[in-house]
């Protein structure tokens, strides 16, 4: 009777501690905590990371759907940081002093990122000798092959609010360059941009919605080698600044990623035809600066 009852207590308490469903080495501990946004819901894929008195990343990862986080670390002293977009990031210490010992840090709430000023309504262009449209792309299922085009050109209509803004880019197809010049000849050819019928690759978008922080998602038509399919870019904005020139100027960071497929470049026909130079999945990178319409600028 009396070792029936210790066994149910001996159960009951298995059950009950929340390091019965983990293995913890001799001299190691667990840290958990939930993290939450200013709304108390759960922040997914947030980023989190434990180093040591030495600045060391002991542990990195993300949260789970619920926002959680569960880290096994050695015994000793730590520093957490917790980051997600449009969220200010979170920095705290933490301390895992005993063998086996669960370290429970409770709810970790994030506040809203304060945001940057907008750029005033106007005219605005791109800044060419400031900005960067890049993109990289599989090499012969090795490696990835970058590249970027050299000459483009853009307007973009800041309104009264900026959702109610407007953007024209339009890029010399023949301006690619991947710092192979065969390969670049390749990329130019029928086989891919075809710039002989297609001298041009244009982004138009008057749909800019705000993500949160200083993210936005700026959604439009493509027009690449005669077809033109909707894309949406995630869009990172950077605020204002007053140049060496004493010109102001905005900065934005955008990153997209496109299917040759969708452009009627046949992947297929190609690995047919042998020429596998370039993957099908291309991923886009912009740094983009700009500057009110008509700002003069001297670059030596």
């Amino acid at each position: 009777m009396i070792s029936r009852l210790l066994g149910r207590q001996a159960a009951a308490s298995q059950r009950n501690n929340p390091l019965s469903g983990f293995s913890v080495p001799p001299d190691a501990g667990l840290v958990t905590c939930r993290v939450l946004d200013p709304v108390s819901e759960p922040v997914r894929a947030a980023e989190f990371t434990l180093s040591d008195a030495q600045g060391n990343k002991i542990v990195k990862g993300e949260t789970d759907p619920f926002g959680g986080v569960v880290a096994m670390v050695p015994v000793g002293e730590y520093r957490m940081s917790v980051s997600a977009d449009s969220l200010s990031p979170y920095r705290g210490n933490v301390s895992v002093t005993e063998s086996g010992k669960l370290v429970t840090l409770g709810d970790i709430t994030l506040q809203f990122a304060p945001t940057m000023p907008l750029p005033v309504p106007g005219e605005w262009e791109i800044e060419t000798a400031h900005t960067r449209i890049g993109f990289s792309a599989r090499h012969i299922g090795l490696g990835r092959v970058h590249g970027r085009f050299d000459h483009f050109a853009g307007a973009i209509r800041i309104g009264s609010t900026i959702e109610t803004s407007a953007m024209h880019v339009v890029i010399d197809a023949a301006s690619i360059d991947t710092n192979v010049r065969m390969r670049d000849d390749h990329l130019r050819s029928g086989d891919f941009l075809d710039v002989e019928h297609f001298p041009t690759l244009e982004f138009y978008s008057d749909r800019f919605a705000h993500r949160g922080g200083n993210n936005w998602a700026i959604t439009g038509g493509l027009t690449l080698h005669g077809v033109t399919r909707t894309v949406t870019l995630d869009a990172q904005y950077h605020g204002i600044r007053v140049g060496m020139e004493g010109e102001t100027r905005a900065a934005v960071q955008a990153t997209t990623e496109l299917h040759r497929e969708d452009y009627t470049v046949n992947w297929q026909t190609m690995l047919a035809r042998g020429i596998a130079v370039v993957g099908s999945s291309i991923k886009v990178d912009m740094d983009i600066q700009i500057v009110p319409k008509g700002t003069e600028l001297e670059y030596k």
